[in-house]
């Protein structure tokens, strides 16, 4: 039977990347001590940061609210708030949100919640049902219009709140993959966008920043099964459709046959960008809603107005 490579009891995990074997307790406190560093590296967070956790009630973001607030006990002048957007899926939502309630009143963390239908005027399942009715088989698929209006909803609900950032729970894997699309779909802009925190104040956009980056997904899962996380498991219905899954598939299977791949394309990813300066100002104001945009439409009333009619 193997054992710790560091206090010697029994190994319940082999990370093939480094080389490591580790007991539940080292791995927990090494995990704990990966996050506390990416912070640090990157100047995530301040001392008094009210800070915006996005929790979908799944096991990244569940871990995420769990480790936060253990490293927030240090920093008394500091603030945690929780943020949640309903998307509106007809019995995937309601567990989750059971979940959230019930851990950020044990923590003792204000929980603030907004949905689809309270700021789009549509559920996700509403939008879906409409672009398969108007579009057919050549509709976008479900993954897009979430995807666009969970980041704005996501936007205006921290911003609500007051915070001064967002913290969410992209970890490794799923940051290797948004590399991997944006160079796949020749997307400069987004590949170039993605940083892991912006030195730009830009109004109305509240900053972003991913504590579990260089964290893979496995390490997660395991964190929350050894440390007892409640969390919701119900894979979303949509989640099939997206092309993400393809470029996940894809990268697992790099991985599982060369270690360290998910890491590698993280650290190249990062020296580009340390050799581009950041766009001063690539983000405008949406002429129609008042949101930070991209364009002069912001992508969130592009996708409404192509699905409802209504006009730009």
């Amino acid at each position: 039977m193997s054992t710790c490579m560091y206090c010697h009891r029994e190994a319940v995990i082999y990370r093939p990347y480094s080389g490591e074997k580790l007991c539940k307790k080292c791995f927990t406190e090494s995990l704990e001590k990966k996050v506390r560093k990416t912070i640090s590296r990157y100047k995530m967070l301040q001392p008094d940061s009210r800070i915006a956790i996005a929790v979908s009630g799944g096991k990244d973001s569940m871990a995420l609210l769990y480790i936060l607030n253990k490293i927030e006990q240090k920093y008394p002048e500091s603030e945690l708030v929780v943020i949640t957007v309903d998307e509106g899926i007809l019995g995937y939502r309601e567990d989750a949100l059971r979940i959230i309630k019930k851990a950020t009143k044990k923590l003792g963390v204000e929980w603030r919640m907004s949905s689809f239908k309270e700021l789009f005027s549509y559920t996700l399942d509403e939008l879906v049902s409409i672009a398969q009715e108007k579009f057919g088989e050549k509709r976008l698929k479900a993954c897009t219009y979430c995807g666009v209006l969970r980041r704005k909803a996501i936007n205006m609900l921290a911003r609500q709140v007051g915070a001064d950032v967002v913290a969410t729970a992209h970890n490794l894997d799923d940051e290797t993959q948004t590399i991997l699309m944006n160079i796949l779909r020749g997307d400069i802009v987004r590949f170039l966008r993605n940083r892991p925190r912006k030195k730009l104040t830009i109004e109305g956009l509240v900053p972003r920043v991913k504590p579990f980056k260089e964290i893979p997904e496995e390490e997660i899962a395991l964190y929350v099964h050894f440390n007892q996380i409640d969390h919701h498991q119900t894979p979303c219905p949509y989640h099939q459709e997206a092309y993400r899954e393809d470029v996940r598939n894809f990268l697992n299977r790099l991985e599982r046959d060369h270690p360290g791949t998910k890491y590698s394309i993280l650290r190249i990813y990062t020296k580009i960008l340390e050799k581009i300066p950041e766009e001063e100002a690539y983000l405008k104001t949406c002429i129609r809603c008042g949101e930070p945009s991209s364009e002069e439409i912001c992508k969130t009333c592009q996708l409404l107005g192509e699905l409802l009619g209504e006009s730009s």
